[in-house]
């Protein structure tokens, strides 16, 4: 008898409450289980306390940017290689170099798709 795998935790940081509850609607329909921040410091400490598989953060939040929580996990022994999408209006291309200077796996703009979101998480997950 083959045993389930464990529902990949995504945690979700954004300041925008609908925004927010919009991506982990998304996720959540997707059979994610999701934790959700509403800035920089609840999201890094989020990230330490429940080492998720992957990360969706903001880059505008209060407290921390997701530009320094995606540095701060980077140096942080066991989640330095956690997937870090940022999920952002700063669509400058200088923007998105900073997103992968500071260690981004995936850029993406809004407004987003779900259904790109969706590909994205899969992919930083190893999936299709």
């Amino acid at each position: 008898m083959r045993e389930r795998a464990a529902t990949p935790l995504v945690l979700v940081a954004d300041d925008d409450e609908d925004i927010l509850s919009l991506v982990a609607y998304v996720l959540e329909a997707a059979g994610y289980g999701v934790v959700a921040a509403h800035d920089g410091e609840e999201a890094l400490q989020l990230a330490l306390d429940r080492r998720p598989a992957v990360a969706v953060l903001d880059v505008m939040m209060p407290q921390l940017d997701g530009l320094e929580v995606t540095r701060r996990l980077r140096a942080t022994e066991g989640l330095e290689e956690l997937p870090i999408i940022l999920l952002t209006a700063r669509v400058a291309d200088s923007d998105v170099q900073d997103g992968f200077g500071a260690g981004a796996t995936a850029y993406l703009r809004k407004p987003f798709s779900p259904h790109d979101l969706r590909q994205q998480v899969a992919a930083a997950l190893g999936g299709a």
